[in-house]
């Protein structure tokens, strides 16, 4: 249902392509993009780009921003950790107490959740429920529904990736700082990289960048996400309840984290997103300690049969928004995977081989099966 809405909205505010006059020529077929950069800490690389970038006869670039879905977890734990090294954040400190508003699991009212449980998918939310808040809407109420919750596993005793986290930890950033989460996230990874990303088209994108975006088409054509516009999108946010989007005078600091989307609205150009691979294999230099980026990578989490839900063997180790995986040649890489709006992506850095690559392709079944898009990126 949440697909379709966002569809219909999106028809709504960028307009639908009217049938061609009699005479006129069809526009051409538009080509999936399908892109890959490798990166060494010193260098960025082309391996391919092919295709288009959405738009019939305008060839995908790599520095075209695309909104690369779940990998944006991984950026905005670079973010977090800053916050902690910065002693703005006691990763191991009850959420709670930044808030100003309890989170609990209904089923274990004395255990607190923290910081380092949300980073990791230990916290015990679960994605049973809609963790899209309106702008006018209250993270509160929905952290407050026992649905929202895992009732077997107490919170940082079992692993089950959700998405429900992240909003949940931007607004923790934001109740720390008093920042709002897209503001906080270009002063702390974005600007210092001078990375001309942002999300859901917020704070760190320069003037115009919406008009290069990689529109996310469905693999019939259809608009899935981010149609190319001249000037600023009339709502980039989830909207409020009636409709509106007045962000200044609606959002409200530490009580909504979703409405720019941490858990997946990262716009970024592929050469930007292997700048901050540089940073992984620069062991978080400039933006972190080799302490804080050593803790932020871990893993916390390793899968030792009955203490996480694998996905069928697709996860086995977790750090603090960072996956562990083997390419079972004796390869260690570590990163993110991006799954929606018919794209599929991966984020991967081999720390000891001294490489990476991002890679990504548009145009792709939602029903496909889902893989790491390491080796084959569908």
């Amino acid at each position: 249902m949440r697909f379709a809405v966002t569809l219909l909205m999106a028809l709504v505010l960028t307009g639908c392509a009217a049938s061609p006059p009699p005479g006129a020529s069809a526009p051409a077929a538009i080509r999936p993009a399908n892109v890959k950069v490798d990166f060494t800490a010193h260098k960025i690389r082309t391996d391919f780009v092919r295709g288009d970038a959405g738009v019939a006869g305008r060839p995908v670039r790599i520095d075209d921003p695309v909104r690369v879905a779940s990998i944006s977890k991984l950026v905005v734990a670079l973010g977090a950790m800053r916050l902690a090294q910065d002693g703005r954040i006691d990763l191991d400190r009850d959420v709670g107490l930044y808030l100003g508003w309890p989170v609990r699991n209904p089923a274990f009212p004395d255990t607190p959740v923290t910081m380092r449980q949300l980073l990791s998918h230990r916290s015990g939310l679960r994605d049973k429920i809609d963790y899209i808040v309106p702008l006018d809407g209250d993270l509160s109420k929905v952290m407050a529904n026992p649905e929202a919750w895992e009732a077997r596993y107490p919170p940082g005793a079992y692993f089950s990736y959700a998405n429900i986290n992240s909003p949940l930890i931007a607004a923790v950033m934001e109740a720390a700082t008093g920042e709002r989460f897209d503001r906080l996230m270009a002063r702390l990874v974005l600007e210092p990289l001078k990375l001309d990303a942002c999300y859901n088209w917020g704070a760190g994108c320069s003037d115009g960048r919406r008009a290069e975006a990689v529109t996310l088409l469905r693999p019939n054509g259809d608009l899935a996400r981010d149609a190319a516009m001249k000037g600023p999108d009339r709502c980039a946010v989830y909207p409020a309840s009636d409709g509106s989007c007045d962000v200044e005078k609606l959002y409200r600091l530490g009580r909504n984290g979703s409405a720019f989307s941490p858990q997946g609205g990262l716009r970024i150009s592929a050469r930007d997103l292997a700048k901050i691979g540089r940073v992984m294999l620069s062991e978080g230099a400039p933006l972190l300690s080799k302490m804080t980026f050593a803790e932020m990578i871990g893993p916390v989490w390793t899968f030792n049969g009955s203490n996480g839900d694998d996905d069928k063997g697709y996860f086995k180790a977790y750090g603090l928004g960072v996956h562990w995986l083997d390419d079972g040649k004796g390869g260690q890489w570590i990163g993110h995977v991006g799954e929606a709006y018919s794209l599929r992506a991966g984020f991967w850095v081999n720390r000891k081989a001294g490489k990476g690559f991002v890679r990504y392709a548009t145009m792709v079944d939602e029903f496909a099966a889902v893989g790491h898009c390491f080796e084959n990126c569908p």
